[in-house]
């Protein structure tokens, strides 16, 4: 199983338009939108579960789609903890 980034979400968009999005391509295993740790809205980006063999054509056919009036941006994503690096400042 591997994980899909998806990012310039809409707002108001839920797990389940998600959802709707990502079956056509194949098994969604789950969606997980992220929301702020201290206000609690929805920060723009979620990520979905599917098997990997479902993953690459889920990832060419949704990125850059029209979706709730936001062009996704889908890709595959990076490991927990790689986002986080970022070089030192001087």
């Amino acid at each position: 199983m591997k994980s899909i980034y998806v990012g310039n979400i809409s707002f108001e968009t839920t797990d389940e338009q998600l959802r709707d999005l990502f079956s056509a391509h194949g098994d969604v295993k789950s969606v997980k939108l992220i929301n702020d740790r201290d206000t609690g809205k929805p920060r723009g980006f979620a990520f979905v579960e599917m098997d990997d063999d479902n993953v690459e054509s889920a990832i060419v056919a949704t990125d850059g789609v029209e979706f709730a009036g936001r062009n996704l941006k889908v890709n595959l994503a990076k490991p927990r903890g790689v986002w986080r690096m970022r070089r030192p400042r001087h």
